[in-house]
């Protein structure tokens, strides 16, 4: 039961970030009708903007060092201004929660990075065909990316979570099934904050007028437009809002994969499979296929995984049937890195059974 519970928490977690990177792809697709191959690469911005707040907290004042009297001299040490400013404790507790606050970078200058790229370049390819707009938009992907690693280099940036949040959580003596059944505290925190994004982005384009008319737009742009309503600028700011959702996406999820500039171009494919599977234009099923998808990924890995978990299990136990089990599975049914191609494994069956996946409308990229 752990071991399931564990997984079914670690699908959960993936199955977060695959559906918001998902969600802001299907919503420029579902308004602008653009297949955006740019998208993976935001993700990867929102994921340096938590890696350059961590840099602007860390600036400061050097203080030279006293020398060591062997004829060597340290490097000077420095003083951040915000414990200049705030104090030594509350200095230490901001610069501990870059990731969290750089949230007040990350949705500026990604809601910037969206209008520009749309009014720069995305707005002169709408009625360009989709193999267009899939080589313009990977172009501007391979440009972005070769900038970020001219600036932060080619190695992983580690980002650390909040001091709060660093830690595990014993979830099963929460529930009062277990006392082994821990769980790291960022990763809850990721699903959290994955259900409270979702659920702002759905209340918005369902309860608010300009999003229901980014919808009406979605469904017949002519009629809306002959109402007087400047729809183009309206898709602008979805364009900008998809951004922000894929950036946000990435600068929380930096403490459990640390960003390099290669991050984008690996979460791009596996956005757009969910996406297929979910349905082209289709927010819900965008939504539906991430969590599915990052469960299916999580279990296949089940037997690897289930030995980390209990590291120092007895010989007695894992001699027993449960282990027994699982080196049957991994062993027979299963095979090394599985949990790799699972996705697309899955996704090839879905769409010979339902060609338009999931929830998809018919009419939508089928003529």
């Amino acid at each position: 039961m752990d071991v399931i519970l564990l997984q079914l928490l670690n699908g959960l977690d993936k199955g977060g970030a695959y559906a918001l990177i998902a969600l802001g792809l299907t919503l420029v697709f579902g308004t602008l009708g653009i297949v955006n191959f740019a998208h993976g690469v935001l993700f990867m911005l929102g994921a340096f903007c938590a890696v350059t707040f961590n840099k602007i907290l860390q600036l400061g004042i050097e203080k030279p060092v006293a020398d060591t009297g062997f004829g060597f001299t340290p490097p000077p040490e420095v003083m951040p201004y915000v414990k200049i400013w705030f104090g030594e404790t509350w200095g230490d507790f901001i610069i501990s929660s870059s990731v969290p606050l750089s949230i007040l970078l990350t949705v500026p200058f990604m809601l910037l990075a969206g209008i520009v790229i749309e009014r720069g370049l995305i707005r002169f390819f709408y009625k360009r065909t989709h193999a267009a707009q899939i080589l313009v938009t990977f172009g501007l992907a391979i440009v972005l990316q070769e900038i970020v690693k001219h600036y932060y280099g080619a190695n992983p940036i580690p980002q650390t979570a909040p001091d709060g949040f660093s830690g595990s959580v014993n979830i099963g003596a929460f529930l009062g099934i277990s006392d082994t059944l821990v769980y790291p505290w960022w990763r809850l925190v990721y699903f959290g904050f994955a259900i409270i994004v979702i659920s702002a982005v759905f209340a918005f384009l369902q309860f608010t007028t300009y999003g229901m008319v980014v919808r009406a737009g979605m469904n017949d742009r002519e009629t809306v437009g002959l109402l007087g309503i400047n729809i183009e600028r309206r898709f602008t700011v979805v364009f900008g809002i998809a951004a922000v959702v894929a950036g946000l996406a990435g600068a929380m999820y930096t403490p459990t994969l640390p960003p390099d500039y290669r991050m984008g171009m690996d979460f791009l494919v596996l956005s757009f499979v969910v996406v297929v599977v979910g349905g082209m234009g289709s927010l819900s099923g965008a939504v539906l296929s991430g969590f599915l998808l990052g469960i299916m990924q999580s279990f296949t890995a089940v037997s690897s995984y289930a030995l980390l978990v209990f590291p120092n299990a007895s010989e007695e136990v894992r001699q027993g049937a449960f282990f027994k089990l699982l080196d049957f599975v991994d062993t027979w049914i299963l095979f090394p890195g599985i949990d790799q191609i699972i996705i697309y494994l899955v996704a090839v069956f879905i769409l010979l059974t339902l060609p338009r996946g999931l929830m998809g409308r018919a009419g939508v990229m089928e003529d």
